[in-house]
């Protein structure tokens, strides 16, 4: 018999109906020698009943021979389980099935952990998990990942057809362009010493779709870089990629907005209001510290340079007089703050440059400070006005110039935030999400290293249209059509309007990111060869969809969400790659491997 039901279907409506259900044993339970097997799919579970009054000796015997996971297909009768036994946790706790048949479809062996228990397997290492990820993806937790996944995906394509967007699939064979993060390079065995390079995203393929007169693009675009590897990243992954033509900053809002509407209620069925609040890059940094600010709680910088200018306190006047700032903030009710946290946010401000974190704790009435003594009464009363400085408060200081001020404090900022948490002191409830744009990026920033200036975003940002003349001029103040888009901290895309005159893109490249003309040439000639037979006005923007998705999974790694992530190194676990290959298969691709040998320990 064919499976009729799946195992989160039946309810008290299907009694007396002879079912058929197919699945993994999820759970075994022999009670005074009734034996109570939970059936499990992907959509559920059902308990099922081995009666050895009412069946075979042979069917009875094989039921008490399975294992866990052992897959099977069972036929029987619903019926309402007895009073007491009804199990309110799961959808189909009303009913079970008395079963007359039972197939063993296939055994298993002995799970290297277990799947059946949420609270067990959710502890498991994860490299153990990732080896063998097929057990891993049958626990409910990492099914609902998947599904969310799914369901958020279709969301995507019908939401971006309703705005009238085409979805087109662009190569992942493409060209190799350095300028940005590391490639994954593909020799070509037709065109021996070249090479692809997987794309790290479809940026130039879209652009030329809008030269192309699609006007209106979109992709669930899969994209590589062969990058340093954290929770959030991975060597391969996902991104809602768009374009639009004949579009300003305005329509890009107003698209994304409605999308990420559309998704939350499809995910977790929450509306989200709208529209986003806006900030500037400058503002961003100068109350948060960060360009993707979690705005859900307070702790915000304030700026004392003023107050401090003629300070006694030399540290603070010699680095205003040369040109730095001087900013605090309050972590409220954290003067009990351990002499190790202390250590951790000292150590945060030495990874920027600093020599040390100036800091005040107030307790017993008293501000606790080396650095007290030096202020004057009016500089002290300025702090207590603008930070709200009160008993158990720790006020904490960074004196730099104003990048490196505000990434220090914006760094401790988020720690302090982490450690109020873990106290009970800061509540920040599970379903708030705090979306924003953060706008005006700097179009350039400057690399000491190189005396060059490089983009802050890529170089096909537009700058705003006021302040193109500073290009060769001021380039330090020249503000870009760039866009983020944040929530809870977790810059979940970006995008910009693109330059689409090719005099200016050639410019760009040329006399501003200083790309000699034969190397503009190589790596961008055929989009500066488009852009010259009519290139539409244009912009877009790409979000991380791996991103997305953990967030709303409420987990902190992608590797959550993603069905055959790599780890931390870049490997695969269950499939061990990478690998090595064959002598013949270099060959053929005209390689010649010059790997380092191992150095032989000397001899005793």
């Amino acid at each position: 018999m064919k499976r009729t039901h799946h195992c989160n279907e039946l309810r008290p409506e299907h009694l007396g109906q002879t079912v058929s259900l197919t699945g993994w044993v999820h759970s075994r339970r022999d009670l005074g020698g009734v034996i109570f097997i939970d059936i499990r799919d992907r959509e559920g579970r059902t308990q099922t009943v081995y009666d050895p009054s009412d069946l075979p000796r042979e069917t009875f015997d094989q039921a008490a021979a399975l294992r866990s996971e052992c897959v099977v297909r069972v036929t029987g009768k619903v019926r309402v389980r007895p009073a007491g036994t009804i199990n309110p946790k799961i959808p189909t706790g009303e009913i079970e099935v008395a079963v007359s048949g039972l197939e063993v479809l296939n055994q298993a062996e002995v799970l290297p952990f277990p799947v059946d228990d949420p609270e067990v397997a959710g502890k498991v290492n994860e490299e153990l998990r990732l080896k063998y990820r097929y057990l891993d993806l049958r626990r409910p937790e990492m099914g609902r990942n998947l599904r969310v996944r799914s369901k958020v995906a279709t969301a995507t394509r019908m939401y971006m057809d309703e705005q009238g967007f085409l979805e087109v699939e662009t190569p992942t064979l493409f060209k190799s362009t350095p300028e940005g993060a590391r490639e994954f390079l593909v020799p070509s065995r037709i065109n021996p010493g070249q090479f692809y390079a997987l794309p790290q995203s479809p940026q130039q393929f879209k652009q030329i779709l809008m030269v192309a007169g699609v006007e209106r693009y979109f992709q669930i675009a899969r994209c590589y870089r062969d990058e340093d590897l954290r929770a959030d990243r991975q060597p391969e992954f996902t991104q809602v990629d768009i374009e639009m033509s004949f579009i300003d900053r305005e329509d890009i809002y107003q698209l994304i907005e409605g999308l990420l509407k559309r998704v939350w209620k499809t995910a977790l069925d929450q509306d989200v209001p709208t529209p986003f609040r806006r900030i500037s890059f400058q503002e961003a940094l100068n109350r948060y510290g960060i360009d993707k600010p979690d705005t859900r709680f307070g702790l915000e910088l304030a700026d004392f340079t003023e107050e401090f200018r003629e300070s006694a306190f030399r540290v603070f006047n010699s680095t205003v007089a040369n040109g730095g700032v001087v900013k605090a903030i309050n972590a409220k009710g954290l003067a009990c703050a351990t002499q190790g946290q202390m250590d951790t946010m000292t150590e945060t401000a030495k990874n920027f440059g600093a020599k040390g974190l100036a800091f005040i704790k107030v307790e017993g009435g008293e501000w606790k400070s080396p650095i007290v003594k030096f202020f004057s009464a009016a500089e002290k009363a300025a702090l207590t006005s603008k930070l709200g400085i009160e008993e158990g408060d720790l006020v904490l200081f960074a004196a730099d110039q104003w990048l490196n001020a505000c990434e220090i404090l914006g760094k401790i900022r988020l720690y302090c935030a982490e450690i109020l948490k873990a106290q009970g002191k800061l509540n920040i409830p599970a379903n708030r999400f705090d979306f924003l744009w953060v706008v005006d990026f700097p179009l350039l920033s400057f690399d000491k290293e190189q005396n060059r200036w490089y983009s802050s975003h890529h170089p096909f940002t537009a700058p705003v249209a006021d302040d193109i003349g500073f290009l060769k001029t001021d380039p330090k103040h020249v503000r870009g059509q760039h866009y983020d888009i944040v929530v809870n901290g977790v810059e979940l895309g970006g995008g910009s309007i693109r330059i689409h005159q090719p005099e200016l893109q050639k410019t760009v490249f040329e006399e501003v990111l200083q790309i000699p003309p034969e190397e503009t040439q190589l790596r961008f000639g055929y989009m500066l060869e488009a852009f010259k037979y009519g290139a539409p006005p244009h912009g877009g923007i790409a979000l991380g969809f791996d991103r997305m998705i953990a967030i709303l999974c409420g987990t902190p790694s992608i590797r959550d969400v993603i069905a055959f992530p790599k780890t931390a190194k870049g490997t695969c676990l269950m499939t061990d790659s990478p690998s090595a290959v064959s002598p013949r298969q270099l060959r053929d691709l005209h390689i010649d491997l010059k790997v380092p040998k191992k150095e032989t320990p000397p001899a005793n």
